[in-house]
């Protein structure tokens, strides 16, 4: 006899450049069934239904219906929390994209009600689900580098946003580099309590005259003085740079860039790859799919979702602290151990 298996019922909310892969992804998972998508702009909403395979409806029917279990939140970041509460609260369970909310305190407030409604939340921390990522902290944890001492994190994109997106995007490091502290406290089991940042606009005076920066980097120590440092900027003109290393008591471990293929070249004049792919939704294809493997899995297993709500606000926290250190040149402490709602 064929036992057969339990099926997600899943609403779409945002049918734009990230929600497509997600809503793909949902529709071709054995787990899991794309039932509705949603977006502001109806003709978004309608090609993505089309290549899914589903149906179009509003934010509101998707939210009241009570034949979805969960919904994928991928509408533009100010919509975020209220979204969040809407959903929890009529008893679905939610992913949504990075941020809650560009505000600390909203986001306090939503997780609030989130834990008022016993309903999982899972932040989009996708990085944390790369296979080399993921296994780099796997090999971590099972002691091969020893006790960690330093983290580095090194992301750089291959051309910088419009600058009307810049204006509202928050500034680089709630924007950009929150990505990679939340891959800095993956990586260093031990929460940070001080942050420095430095900050220039080098690449486009535009983005400094919009009251932000395009190359930044952030030093962080912890308790014990382990140390994560993080560079970001806005133009790598080799591709879209990704890269970790963890050096420690034993050794090191270290995972690198992802080229377009892995066929070199080798002449007289030296060894030649091809470039680092160039855009993320293609670098970081496989940690979309593992992502939602274990958002479905959390809400068919019971289990609690990782990254959480509390994740995304501890990240948002230490965006803060950057973005403060960053005007006044001064170290900001921070404290991510306590209750933070």
């Amino acid at each position: 006899m064929t036992t057969r298996r339990a099926t997600l019922k899943v609403g779409l909310l945002g049918a734009g450049r990230i929600g497509r892969i997600h809503g793909q992804n949902v529709a071709a998972h054995r787990d899991a069934d794309l039932v509705a998508v949603a977006d502001a702009m109806p003709e978004a909403a309608a090609a993505l239904a089309a290549a899914t395979g589903t149906r179009v409806a509003s934010a509101e029917a998707i939210l009241s219906d009570p034949g979805i279990d969960a919904v994928l939140i991928c509408a533009p970041t100010d919509t975020h929390a209220d979204l969040i509460e809407a959903a929890v609260s009529g008893g679905k369970a939610v992913f949504c994209e990075k941020p809650v909310d560009l505000d600390a305190e909203r986001i306090r407030r939503c997780l609030a009600v989130v834990e008022r409604s016993g309903q999982p939340l899972m932040i989009g921390f996708n990085r944390r689900f790369d296979p080399s990522f993921a296994a780099l902290e796997a090999r971590l944890r099972a002691g091969e580098a020893g006790e960690i001492e330093i983290v580095t994190v090194i992301s750089r994109d291959p051309s910088p946003p419009p600058v009307d997106y810049v204006a509202r995007s928050g500034g680089l490091f709630r924007d950009m580099m929150i990505h990679d502290f939340d891959m800095a406290r993956f990586l260093l089991a031990e929460e940070p309590i001080e942050v420095f940042a430095l900050g220039s606009a080098l690449v486009d005076p535009a983005i400094g005259a919009a009251g932000d920066v395009d190359t930044a980097a952030v030093l962080m120590k912890t308790a014990s003085g382990r140390i994560a440092q993080i560079s970001n900027s806005r133009r790598a003109t080799y591709g879209y740079d990704q890269r970790i290393e963890v050096h420690g008591s034993r050794g090191m471990l270290r995972a690198g860039n992802i080229h377009e293929t892995t066929v070199e070249s080798a002449t007289a004049a030296g060894f030649r790859a091809d470039p680092v792919q160039n855009f993320f939704l293609a670098r970081y294809a496989a940690a979309y799919r593992a992502e939602l493997d274990a958002f479905i899995a959390t809400c068919l297993g019971g289990t609690a979702p990782t990254p959480s709500g509390r994740d995304g606000l501890k990240a948002q926290i230490l965006a803060d602290a950057a973005t403060a250190s960053a005007k006044t040149g001064k170290p900001v402490a921070v404290s991510l151990t306590e209750d933070l709602t």
